[in-house]
């Protein structure tokens, strides 16, 4: 089952973060629509124990900004501005496809708080290695 969920995605998301204290990085807000019929799919797959995969980290970003705090997804049409770095505890997602990102951004921010930095780097050594393409219309790899 697919649960489409809409992450309006700003220039900010690509900025890159220029603090050594994460904490202090400021997202832009990003308008984010998450349906009743997506909170039931997802909800449901966590209820039957399944796995759920967010496809792309923007999908990630999008249901974490909008759970509870007994781990199910809300319905949500507004703004977020979360900003996702290590250490987070992840709530509803168990692996994820996404690209292989810049340095000092948002997203590999979330990679390294996924995956752990260890995993992150290893990955990456390889991808480097490989010749692998980065950015946002490069090679993607899924994060089990």
């Amino acid at each position: 089952d697919f649960a489409k969920i809409t992450l309006h995605i700003g220039l900010g998301t690509f900025n890159p973060v220029e603090v050594e204290d994460l904490s202090k990085h400021k997202m832009d807000s990003e308008e984010l629509i998450i349906t009743q019929e997506a909170c039931d799919i997802v909800n449901n797959a966590k209820q039957k124990k399944y796995k759920v995969c967010a496809i792309g980290t923007t999908s990630m970003r999008a249901m974490e900004s909008s759970v509870s705090s007994n781990r199910t997804l809300n319905a949500y049409d507004g703004w977020t501005n979360k900003f996702i770095f290590p250490p987070y505890d992840f709530s509803l997602a168990d692996c994820m496809v996404t690209n292989f990102h810049t340095p000092k951004s948002t997203l590999l921010m979330m990679i390294s708080a996924f995956t752990g930095h260890d995993l992150m780097r290893k990955a990456y050594d390889e991808a480097i290695k490989e010749g692998y393409k980065f950015y946002s219309y490069g090679d993607a790899m899924l994060i089990l």
